[in-house]
């Protein structure tokens, strides 16, 4: 399975990719610049977490690889790779109704809490790459 080597990194198209779920000792990059904000990536085999300008944008439980990740105004979309099934929570605005979308196919609409997380289970064991598509509703 694919894995990010550096555990940051910037795509062309402004997206970026983080983590690496095949570390069996935690790594980390911090202060990483990417489009005029600082980027902090943890990972390894048990959890892989992402902050932005220090604030929480990304958890899984165990640690995952995330390829494509890209926020936009109103969605964030990103190929999630893992070697077991993985608890999965991304920071969005607070009290806020998204639609969830996991390999293409709609798991429904869920509203965040004032902490603006929102949380999701995501099959990956034996899955391969599995595309995450999260909209406002």
């Amino acid at each position: 399975m694919a894995v990010v080597e550096q555990l940051l990194r910037s795509e062309t198209d402004g997206a970026i990719s983080f983590g690496n779920h095949e570390l069996a000792q935690k790594a980390k990059v911090e202060d990483y610049k990417h489009a005029g904000d600082l980027l902090k990536v943890k990972t390894y085999n048990e959890i892989t977490k992402l902050e932005k300008n220090g604030t929480f944008l990304y958890e899984s439980v165990p640690g995952t690889s995330v390829f494509n990740f890209k926020e936009q105004a109103d969605s964030v979309v990103f190929t999630v790779v893992g070697d077991k099934d993985a608890q999965i929570t991304v920071g969005l605005s607070d009290e806020t109704e998204y639609e969830v979308f996991v390999g293409g196919n709609s798991i429904g609409k869920m509203k965040t809490g004032l902490g603006g997380k929102l949380s999701l289970s995501v099959e990956l064991e034996n899955a391969g790459e599995v595309p995450v598509k999260i909209v406002r509703a």
